[in-house]
């Protein structure tokens, strides 16, 4: 399955213009009315040099990248003023669309355009964020209090695992009452069964895209580099654009989120472009790939995940798996049967293979090995997994 990512941000910021450059899906831009059941689509092939490299060298039949599915709902910020002082949050048909999302991808403008008005008439990406956090905590505290409901007749049994999840249940919602989020609450192994049920939004792994204009992106992103390298920035020396890119990657390095600056409107017109002339422009700004690749990128830092490969003449292809995984369930992803009958893993990292040139000659430089049960897969591994077919 692949993973999923919900584009979100308030109405203007640019994010279906990030999602069509991400995607080349042509969903056509505007906004539209938060209680729409509209969204759209589109999965994605995530580029990997890696498997380029191993079909040029194994000419296989077939060569498949692994994939991201990314869905853009309708801009945030637009419920009626009625439903802010319900405090009703999202309406369900919205988020029906981004409660199953593996990560949320929070749009935030910080360019400015006096033919693209900005919902609160001026450019602050990080009282942006405050607002769509607080909708999100909104929809979030709806769902727990419906939770509650449930569960206090439970408790009145004096059932300890009801009376626990109860007294769980209300520090959600003191923290969400207050706007919070529910990533800010101690949740325990126990907890995590509650939470695992309800699919709380400010719960979800987050990226901050901040979307910048083409001439401040090179600027942007060598402030986000400083910031990641843990050098001292001060937002408030910066002007314009920076100020508020630099405070939005503070707070997401504070938050243990993750940041990437692109131009929407500049990764669109890219896309149009023949893939050499795309190239010869970024490398004129300073930049080494489209910010779709960087955004997709971003988003396994986030989720915490590495590619794995397997290549041979029938097929060279890419496989994800969490950082962590043992080997029986790397092999789980190409079939349950591989991972039920798992007996090891012949294993050759990527680079060495290359530099080797082929599975014989690595065997013979003693860097591919024989693993067991207990082996980590690592990013790059191109392994390939002996089982008991009968088991």
């Amino acid at each position: 399955m692949a993973l999923t990512i919900g584009i979100i941000g308030l109405p203007q910021s640019g994010k279906t213009t990030l999602f069509n450059s991400l995607t080349k899906a042509g969903a056509p831009i505007g906004g539209y009315a938060t209680s729409t059941v509209q969204a759209n689509l589109a999965v994605v092939q995530v580029p990997d040099t890696r498997v380029d490299a191993l079909a040029d060298i194994f000419q296989p039949q077939k060569k498949t990248y692994t994939t991201v599915e990314f869905v853009d709902v309708a801009g945030m910020g637009q419920a009626s003023q009625a439903a802010k002082e319900k405090r009703e949050g999202l309406s369900p048909e919205f988020l029906g669309h981004i409660r199953n999302a593996d990560a949320l991808a929070i749009v935030l403008r910080t360019f400015a355009n006096d033919n693209v008005t900005h919902v609160y008439n001026t450019i602050d990406p990080n009282r942006d964020l405050d607002s769509l956090n607080a909708e999100l905590a909104m929809t979030d505290l709806a769902t727990v209090e419906k939770r509650i409901e449930r569960t206090k007749k439970a408790a009145k049994s004096g059932d300890k695992k009801y009376v626990q999840e109860m007294e769980f249940l209300q520090r959600l919602q003191e923290t969400l009452n207050e706007l919070g989020l529910a990533s800010d609450v101690e949740i325990s192994a126990q907890d995590r069964v509650v939470t695992d049920e309800l699919f709380l939004l400010t719960l979800k792994p987050r990226m901050y895209v901040l979307n910048t204009s083409e001439d401040m992106l090179g600027e942007a992103n060598e402030v986000l580099a400083k910031i990641e390298k843990g050098e001292q920035v001060v937002p408030e020396s910066l002007k314009g654009e920076l100020k508020g890119i630099a405070q939005v990657a503070l707070r997401a390095r504070a938050e243990g989120a993750q940041v990437a600056a692109v131009s929407a409107k500049l990764e669109a017109e890219l896309t149009e472009l023949p893939e050499e002339e795309a190239n010869e422009y970024l490398e004129a700004l300073g930049l080494p790939q489209l910010g779709a690749e960087r955004v997709i990128q971003v988003g396994y830092r986030l989720l915490n995940l590495i590619t794995f490969l397997t290549a041979g003449e029938d097929e060279v292809r890419a496989w994800t798996v969490t950082r962590g995984a043992k080997a029986p369930e790397a092999a789980g992803k190409i079939h349950t049967d591989i991972e039920k009958g798992f007996i090891r893993a012949e294993v050759t990292h990527f680079n060495d293979f290359i530099e080797c040139g082929s599975f014989a000659a690595a065997t013979k430089k003693g860097v591919q090995r024989l693993e067991g049960r207990d082996y980590e897969i690592k990013d790059g591994d191109i392994a390939h997994f002996r089982f008991n077919k009968g088991k």
